[in-house]
């Protein structure tokens, strides 16, 4: 492929899964010889296991103890993960390069008041007119100062604080999808020279209780022990295990990389987000498309690094496109190592391809049952996600030379 001044490429990495911190856990992830073990807390949350937040020492990404207080888990995971990546490109030190910085974060609406959420629970078991009930609620019980506390630009907010990334900022929610119209946005500004080296990324936290209720509300989450993503059947749950991720990538025009000399771990070639019915093969139907138009270059040998949520028969309908699109590809479900990100999930999956691709990993079957092993390292690899409820998102990467 011939190299363009406004190609996008990935100069930073900063990534946080049960794992560990920063690149070297998950090169090892990518490298071993054998199927990871896998991280899980089976017992905090029975009968729901997830993969939890690893050990982090806060103060080195947020080095003042205030700015550490005053945020929450998923803010000081966003702006620990953030931090990584801008250490890992070089430009954590850069006023004007972060002066100049644009960043683009996929949140979530922050942690719940899981008291008041206990108490519509009890109360609902009592009352038929449960619409009215929650109105009383969140009249009565909610503390305003809770919404200042758990909106979802303060994590792009605390970014700039922390690490002065003053150019312009947007925020996406809505679970997966926003992790995907987080990336893909970066890369379009960077495609039309409206931008030269963008922060993006996101956070999801796991280990809370609020989220269950939310997940179960459709019957979504796994129950009991680990099960390798794609041996999940009925019996335990709906399939879904979640996982504590954050996963932020430094983003640039290859000019802007090049003219200062920095690493390239990889190019985005394209990248494509949609959103639609799934029934009637709908889904199948949208994949296909957008398989053929976003990584319409694939091989045989082409990493497919698949952001599948473990739900059964959505997750199945997935790896079967997969099979049909890129034949002789290898095809790793890498939530079921790392637990399904939501928010962070599409980011979390270039940065894993991007790893792959510049360490020439030749990668271990993540299910020794359903994947079948990896010959040699990858030239391109190709990330997709394919949200619990809705939003579908596919990209193209390829090796620097």
């Amino acid at each position: 492929m011939v190299k363009k001044p406004n190609d996008v490429v990935i100069t930073g990495i900063g990534i946080v899964t049960c794992h560990g911190t920063g690149k070297e856990p998950h090169l090892a992830l990518l490298s071993s010889s054998r199927a990871p073990t896998p991280v899980v807390e089976v017992e905090k949350f029975k009968p729901y296991p997830i993969h939890p937040m690893p050990e982090i020492d806060w103060s080195q990404q947020i080095a003042k103890r205030g700015d550490q207080r005053q945020m929450e888990n998923w803010q000081r995971l966003g702006v620990y993960a953030a931090g990584l990546a801008l250490d890992d490109a070089g430009l954590k030190d850069n006023l004007e390069a972060c002066s100049t910085m644009d960043m683009i974060v996929a949140a979530g609406g922050g942690e719940r008041d899981v008291n008041v959420d206990t108490i519509i629970v009890d109360e609902g078991l009592k009352r038929n007119d449960r619409a009215q009930l929650v109105n009383e609620k969140l009249t009565t019980e909610l503390r305003p100062t809770l919404f200042l506390a758990q909106l979802s630009n303060l994590m792009a907010g605390n970014i700039s604080i922390v690490h002065k990334v003053t150019g312009s900022s947007r925020t996406f929610m809505g679970e997966e999808a926003a992790g995907i119209s987080a990336v893909e946005t970066a890369f379009a500004r960077i495609r039309a020279g409206q931008s030269t080296h963008t922060l993006v990324g996101g956070a999801f936290v796991a280990d809370r209780d609020d989220i269950f209720l939310l997940v179960e509300g459709i019957q979504a989450h796994a129950t009991g022990d680990w099960q390798p993503l794609w041996q999940r059947g009925s019996g335990k749950g709906g399939g879904m295990m979640l996982g504590t991720v954050g996963a932020f990538l430094m983003l640039e025009s290859r000019a802007h990389a090049e003219a200062r000399g920095t690493h390239i771990y990889a190019s985005i070639d394209s990248i494509e987000g949609d959103r639609g019915r799934r029934d009637d093969g709908g889904l199948e139907k949208r994949l296909k498309r957008m398989a053929a138009s976003v990584a319409g270059e694939a091989h045989e040998g082409t990493l497919v690094l698949s952001g599948a949520s473990g739900l059964h028969a959505l997750s199945e309908r997935e790896k079967v496109v997969l099979g049909e699109v890129f034949p002789g590809s290898v095809v790793r479900g890498f939530g079921g190592v790392t637990g399904h990100a939501l928010e962070a999930q599409f980011p979390l999956g270039l940065a894993l391809a991007a790893l792959a691709l510049d360490s020439k990993a030749v990668v271990p079957a993540f299910d020794d049952k359903n994947e079948t092993a990896m010959a040699a390292p990858a030239t391109d690899a190709v990330v997709t996600t394919v949200g619990y409820v809705r939003g579908e998102g596919l990209a193209h990467l390829t090796a620097e030379a």
